[in-house]
């Protein structure tokens, strides 16, 4: 179950991400269940986040940024080089409010 959003929504959220470092990185063993759980944790805490990516193949890297994605239910707000904006809303306390529109 992935999110989905607006082109409103995702302009925002981009805007939200800009100042934001990465929270996590994948390294040379890709994407394992203990990476998945870190995920999950950091969307629920922060619900917007930003993830390095080591792959050097471009394909390889678009592959590994929606499994994520899709592994986790978040939405891909955008993909820059090496680097992945997540947006999932938390469960239990919801941060970000999104444009209706």
């Amino acid at each position: 179950m992935t999110t989905a959003l607006t082109n409103a929504q995702i302009r925002f959220l981009r805007g939200q991400a800009h100042d934001l470092k990465a929270m996590l990185q994948v390294g040379g063993k890709g994407i394992t269940d203990a990476l998945i759980a870190e995920v999950e944790l950091a969307l629920e805490h922060h619900e917007l986040i930003k993830i390095k990516v080591a792959a050097e193949d471009r394909d390889l890297r678009d592959a590994m940024i929606a499994d994520l994605a899709e592994r986790t239910g978040a939405a891909l707000v955008q993909r820059i080089g090496h680097t992945a904006v997540l947006y999932r809303p938390s469960k239990d306390k919801r941060q970000i409010v999104l444009p209706r529109a």
